[in-house]
C-alpha cells in the first residue's frame, strides 16, 4: 500500500508544475507537488509574461494578478530592445518592443483585460507556489521522483527523500511531469521528442551593479551588445538583461557547445560583464553564474493513458520571444479544468485526449518560433558586415563604414534599419502569444469555415468566437456601472454561457443541461436593464452570433460552441454539445 494517497500528483514546481497546483487546488481537486531541491527557482530564469498568462493569473484572483503586478517591472519600462558596441558605448539602433510603440500599445488594449510585463521567476513560481499551498496543495520539498507505474485505476510514483535517503510511495489518480527540459517522467514513459537537444551553449551571469547611467535614459529589458572580435561566434553578440531597474542584471553570453562547458569563475564573470557595459573599472556583485544549452525539440505526445508532462518536458528551446513560462502557465490551463470535470465525475477520461490534440501544435509552434528569431539576427550581423571577415579591425570598419555619406553606406543604414525592425517577429510577438485555436474533441463545430486572418497571424491578434478560439474581451458593465471584461464572466473552473436579451431561452437550457451532468453553467444575459450591459456595443460586434444566439465558453476561456440563434429546443443542443465534449460515463 502506498504511504501517500492523492487525486494528481504533480513532479516539478516551476511555472507549469505551480500552476497547475494552484489550479486544481482552486477548483476544489486534492494534489501534491513535489520538488527535488529545497526550494523554488534561485534564479529570474524565465521573466516575459504576456497578456494570456497575466489572464489565467486573473483568473486565480484578483489578489494573484494585482501581486503579479506589484512585484513585475511595468510595460512602459520594458520599453525599446537597444542594440549597441557596449552599454556605455555607440549605440547601432533600437526598435520598439513588447507592445510599447503606440500602435502595437493599442492592439494590447484592446486585446486583454491584463497588461504584459517583466516578472522573473524568482516572483512568477513563489506567487504560484504559495497560492497553490494557500488554497490546498500539499508540498513536499528535497523530495525526488524516481520513477511510476501506471495500471488501469491510477498511478503509483516513488520518490525519494532526499534528506533520509528513504523512498516513499505516492498513489494518484493522475500524474503531471512538470519535470523540465531533461523530464524523467517524459523518459520513462517513452514519450516522443521530436528535434535536437544542445544545439549550442551559453552562460548566464547574474550580478547587481547601478548601471542607471547608461540605461535609464533608454529603458528596456534587453540591451543586445555586438563586439567585433570578442571571442564568441567570432561576432561576438551578447546580451545585458534587466532583472530590476536598473541596478540587478543577468548576461547571456555564449560558448562553443562542440567544446566542455566552460567554468565561470568570479575574475571571467566580471571581466565579461566589464567587456558589455564598456566599463573597465566596473565592479560587480556576483549573485551566481551557470551553464546551460539551447535546445530545439517538442513532445508530439504529451500523454500516455493518465501520465501529462507539460512546461519544458513538453517544449524544450531557447528564451526568445519570451514564449517558455508562458506557454507552460497556459499548459495547466489547458489540462487542470479537464482533469477536475474527470475527477468530480462530469466527464469521461476521453476528455483528457484533448489536452496532447490543442497543446501538442502549440508546443511545436513555439520551439520553432523561439529557434526560427535566432537565426533573424543574420540579417542584422550582415548589414553591419560582420559576416564576411573574420578579422576584427575589418569587421569594426565595416560596422564604421555605416556613417559616411556615400550611397553603399546609405544603403547600409537602410538595410540595418529593416533588420532591426525585422525583429518585431521575437519581440512583439503579440499574434503567436493569443491567436491559440484548438481543434479538437472539447470543441463542436458550428459550421462555419475558419475565419482567415486579415494581417499577420504572428504579429496581430485576431478576435473571434470561432469554436476553439479563445474568447474575445469587449469591456462590459455591470448594473451599477462598474466594468467588467467579457473574460470575467467565465472561466474559474466552470463553464459558462454568454447570450443576449433575445436569448433568455439559454438560461433554462443551461440550468437543465448543468442539473443532468453535475455542473453548474453560468450564465450570463447581456443587454439593457440585465446584470451585465453592453453600453459601448462591442459585444454585439464582437460575439459573432444574432440577438438570440449564445457562445459556450470552456473553463480555460475557450469558446466550446456558439448556436447563432435559439433553435426551438435549446436544452437538447445544449446537452448534446456539453455530452460530445465532456462524454460523461
Amino acid at each position: 500500500m502506498a504511504d501517500i494517497q492523492t487525486d494528481v500528483l504533480i513532479i516539478g514546481t516551476g511555472p507549469a508544475g505551480s500552476a497547475s497546483a494552484a489550479l486544481l487546488s482552486s477548483y476544489g481537486i486534492a494534489n501534491m507537488v513535489v520538488n527535488r531541491y529545497r526550494w523554488l527557482a534561485n534564479t529570474p530564469r524565465a521573466h516575459i509574461t504576456n497578456q494570456r498568462t497575466m489572464e489565467v493569473l486573473r483568473d486565480l484572483g484578483a489578489e494573484v494578478e494585482g501581486e503579479a503586478y506589484m512585484h513585475a517591472t511595468e510595460q512602459e519600462l520594458m520599453g525599446n530592445n537597444v542594440f549597441c558596441e557596449s552599454l556605455a558605448g555607440e549605440e547601432i539602433g533600437r526598435m520598439q518592443s513588447w507592445g510599447t510603440s503606440p500602435l502595437s500599445k493599442a492592439e494590447h488594449l484592446m486585446s486583454s483585460p491584463t497588461f504584459m510585463n517583466d516578472l522573473p521567476q524568482t516572483y512568477m513560481e513563489p506567487l504560484l507556489f504559495t497560492t497553490a499551498c494557500k488554497r490546498g496543495t500539499q508540498a513536499r520539498m528535497s523530495t525526488e521522483y524516481i520513477s511510476h507505474v501506471q495500471d488501469a485505476d491510477g498511478v503509483t510514483t516513488t520518490c525519494r527523500d532526499r534528506l533520509t535517503g528513504k523512498d516513499v510511495t505516492i498513489r494518484s489518480k493522475f500524474l503531471i511531469g512538470a519535470d523540465g527540459g531533461n523530464s524523467l517522467v517524459a523518459e520513462n514513459e517513452n514519450l516522443p521528442i521530436e528535434g535536437q537537444m544542445g544545439v549550442g551553449g551559453s552562460m548566464n551571469i547574474l550580478f547587481k551593479a547601478d548601471l542607471s547611467k547608461y540605461v535609464a535614459h533608454r529603458p528596456s529589458v534587453l540591451y543586445w551588445v555586438m563586439q567585433p572580435g570578442a571571442n564568441v561566434g567570432g561576432i561576438g553578440m551578447g546580451l545585458v538583461r534587466m532583472i530590476r531597474p536598473w541596478n540587478e542584471w543577468l548576461i547571456v553570453w555564449g560558448y562553443d557547445i562542440n567544446e566542455p562547458a566552460p567554468e565561470v569563475t568570479p575574475e571571467y564573470a566580471t571581466e565579461v560583464a566589464r567587456q558589455l557595459v564598456g566599463d573597465p573599472k566596473l565592479e560587480i556583485d556576483l549573485i551566481s553564474a551557470n551553464t546551460w544549452t539551447v535546445n530545439n525539440a517538442y513532445a508530439t505526445n504529451m500523454q500516455k493513458g493518465r501520465v501529462f508532462i507539460m512546461g519544458d518536458a513538453a517544449h524544450r528551446h531557447p528564451p526568445s520571444n519570451g514564449l517558455g513560462s508562458n506557454t507552460s502557465i497556459q499548459d495547466a490551463f489547458n489540462l487542470c479544468w479537464k482533469l477536475a470535470s474527470v475527477l468530480k465525475g462530469q466527464a469521461g477520461q476521453k476528455l483528457l485526449d484533448s489536452y496532447t490534440v490543442e497543446r501538442a501544435p502549440i508546443a511545436k509552434q513555439i520551439v520553432t518560433r523561439a529557434n526560427q528569431s535566432i537565426g533573424e539576427f543574420g540579417p542584422i550581423f550582415e548589414a553591419l558586415g560582420l559576416l564576411g571577415s573574420v578579422d576584427p579591425v575589418k569587421m569594426q570598419q565595416n560596422m564604421d563604414a555605416r556613417v559616411q555619406a556615400t550611397p553603399d553606406a546609405e544603403k547600409q543604414r537602410e538595410a540595418l534599419r529593416k533588420a532591426i525592425a525585422f525583429k518585431v517577429y521575437e519581440f512583439d510577438c503579440h499574434g503567436v502569444e493569443m491567436n491559440q485555436r484548438y481543434t479538437s474533441g472539447a470543441v463542436v463545430a458550428d459550421g462555419q469555415p475558419e475565419p482567415a486572418f486579415q494581417k499577420d497571424a504572428e504579429l496581430h491578434y485576431q478576435p473571434t468566437t470561432w469554436p476553439g478560439a479563445r474568447l474575445p474581451h469587449v469591456w462590459l458593465f455591470t448594473a451599477d456601472g462598474k466594468k467588467v471584461s467579457s473574460l470575467d464572466l467565465c472561466g474559474h473552473g466552470a463553464f459558462s454561457l454568454l447570450t443576449s436579451i433575445g436569448g433568455q431561452g439559454w438560461a433554462n437550457a443551461a440550468k437543465a443541461a448543468g442539473a443532468a451532468l453535475g455542473m453548474t453553467i453560468n450564465v450570463h444575459v447581456i443587454g439593457p436593464r440585465q446584470p451585465v450591459q453592453d453600453h459601448l456595443g462591442d459585444w454585439a460586434r464582437a460575439s459573432e452570433v444574432s440577438d438570440s444566439g449564445c457562445v459556450l465558453v470552456r473553463p480555460d476561456h475557450h469558446v466550446a460552441w456558439r448556436s447563432d440563434k435559439l433553435p426551438k429546443d435549446p436544452a437538447a443542443d445544449l446537452a448534446r454539445v456539453l455530452r460530445a465534449i465532456l462524454n460523461p460515463a
